[in-house]
């Protein structure tokens, strides 16, 4: 490899790897990352927050199973991060994030920016490091994107001080005037002599050539587990599957889990990434009365799916039910309840192995068709919900309207408390990995990240980003990020003029809302602001026609944001989780 600078060095590490986008905030500690990556053909969006350039490379690692990269500069840039970092950490997200980092010779000397960025970020990363040669700076990146994607997936950090990412002759340029004037005293020619050798050490070759990124490499689950796992299904009278995230991993398969699924024949649960897994409409796809499912069940699958609070701790099942469990964590997978056969392996793998058993998926047709009537019933229940009038536009109602709109290609992006999870009700993803909500870290602000890195991962698709009116002030700034790259986002604003899911249980236990009353603000304006599309909806008779504009507008590349007034709503009453 070249001497050229250490941001080419990155850059071309990115591209040989299958990187196309790098999302980025730009600052004075990456600027080489940032030209090197235009330079080597990547597209380089810049944001308005380092957190939606997290959140950003977090969605475009589950959607195309690619690790996603984002470069932030040193000390805030970095810190800024944090939260998107944790987020992908707990959704088990592979991405890499390049921090900037002041030169090494001023570490811990008071420099911009200086701080233990290693102790910062360690326990939100699944591996960082720091890069204090230049001619580390390929491997390592190389490292951080094949650790990223291994055994369990998470984010990696890498930390690049300044004066290694930039040009060997420019560095030296710095350091030669640093001893001022008195570099011909002695201590200014001890100073000098420190200097040339501390840069030598740093620039000392050779530049060798990172090896080929290596296909990820799938932990396959045990045969003998697999072979257990049919064992107790086959006995099975009241079998109940449950598809999370991970068995979605590896997105170039996804098409194979969705087969295995259907092969099975199991009642079928999908959550996190594995939404819409099976299409808009599937016989085994169950999606409302799942608590009462699992405590009736006799067998209970749990394909990348731990037994947290969405679960009540593992209390949601049958406490006389055999527990299948398939997880590339083993202590995610004993969480809370210790399954019956623990297949430790990728939850997707495992799935197709199932489903080569053969197993008796007839003799469950009754037990389907229940579970079926069950969701018929709530789904009646909804239309019935949806229907209700009031002053502005009903929640259920909009949500209606929006799956009856968008496109079979669209990508749904949740963010937000009490809206985004009544959408997520209402909603049927249109295909495998087309969906994106806040997920188990329960983080507001996901959207505009997410939906950006959605772009990428689908050019073409119809993107839409369902905010709760809340939710909305953590990115709506990046209105201006879509604008200037020309991404058409459909953004839909709930606008209850409240934190819903806080104020329904707040007022109604301690009978305050303290903290949680918002104003009906007008997002669509501040939209317009920022040279998207803002559109305003206050009644019922204004939503079709609003949808209808703004699917045109964003077909004509532009960005737009529709600002819907809702009523209130207990469709959700006593939802909030612990």
């Amino acid at each position: 490899m070249t001497r050229a600078d250490g941001g080419a060095r990155l850059a071309r590490v990115l591209a040989d790897s299958g990187i196309r986008a790098l999302f980025t905030l730009c600052g004075g500690h990456i600027s080489p990352v940032l030209v090197g990556a235009k330079s080597h053909g990547l597209t380089v969006l810049d944001v308005r927050h380092e957190a939606t350039a997290v959140f950003a490379a977090d969605a475009a690692a589950r959607l195309t199973g690619t690790p996603g990269v984002a470069a932030v500069t040193a000390g805030p840039g970095l810190t800024n991060t944090i939260t998107a970092l944790k987020n992908a950490q707990l959704a088990q997200s592979s991405l890499v994030v390049i921090a900037g980092a002041a030169p090494t010779v001023l570490r811990g000397r008071g420099a911009l920016q200086d701080i233990d960025q290693l102790a910062l970020a360690r326990p939100h990363a699944k591996w960082m490091t720091r890069v204090d040669r230049a001619r580390d700076l390929a491997p390592l990146l190389t490292r951080a994107l094949v650790t990223a994607r291994a055994g369990v997936p998470g984010p990696t950090v890498l930390e690049c001080p300044v004066d290694v990412l930039y040009a060997e002759s420019v560095v030296r340029d710095w350091y030669g005037g640093a001893t001022g004037p008195g570099r011909h005293s002695f201590r200014g020619r001890v100073e000098a002599w420190y200097l040339r050798r501390h840069l030598d050490r740093m620039f000392a070759g050779p530049y060798l050539e990172p090896p080929p990124l290596p296909a990820a490499a799938v932990p396959e689950p045990s045969p003998r587990s697999v072979a257990q796992a049919a064992a107790r299904l086959r006995d099975a009278e009241r079998p109940v599957l449950l598809v999370g995230s991970q068995a979605v991993l590896d997105a170039a398969r996804v098409s194979r889990i969705a087969d295995a699924v259907r092969q099975l024949g199991v009642p079928t649960y999908l959550s996190g990434m594995a939404r819409g897994l099976l299409g808009r409409r599937a016989d085994l796809l169950m999606r409302h009365a799942r608590r009462q499912a699992l405590r009736e069940a006799d067998v209970v699958v749990l394909a990348g799916v731990p037994c947290d609070f969405r679960l009540d701790y593992g209390r949601h099942i049958n406490a006389r039910a055999v527990v299948v469990a398939a997880n590339r964590s083993t202590d995610e997978a004993r969480q809370n309840r210790r399954p019956s056969v623990l297949a430790a392996g990728d939850a997707g793998c495992f799935l197709h192995a199932l489903s080569l058993h053969g197993l008796p998926s007839t003799r469950w047709t009754a037990w389907r068709d229940t579970l079926a009537a069950r969701d018929a019933e709530r789904e009646a229940e909804i239309d019935a919900r949806s229907a209700e009038r009031g002053a502005h536009v009903n929640p259920l109602a909009l949500c209606r309207a929006i799956d009856a709109a968008a496109a079979d290609d669209s990508v749904f992006v949740l963010d937000g408390g009490d809206f985004a999870a009544t959408a997520s009700y209402i909603l049927a993803p249109r295909g495998p990995l087309r969906h994106l909500d806040p997920g188990v870290f329960g983080t507001l602000g996901v959207g505009a990240g997410f939906a950006l890195g959605a772009h990428v991962a689908r050019p073409t698709a119809e993107v839409w980003i369902l905010y709760g009116d809340g939710a909305a002030g953590y990115s709506l700034a990046e209105f201006d990020t879509f604008v200037r790259h020309r991404i058409p986002v459909i953004a839909v604003v709930g606008n209850d003029a409240q934190w819903a899911q806080i104020a329904r249980d707040q007022t109604a236990i301690l009978g305050d809302d303290v903290g949680t009353a918002l104003r009906r603000s007008d997002y669509d304006v501040v939209a317009e602001g920022l040279g998207g599309v803002g559109i305003r909806v206050t009644s019922p008779e204004e939503l079709q026609p609003a949808l209808e504009r703004a699917q045109a507008e964003a077909r004509a590349g532009r960005p737009v944001l529709v600002n819907v007034w809702l009523d209130p709503t207990d469709f959700r009453k006593g939802s909030i989780s612990m």
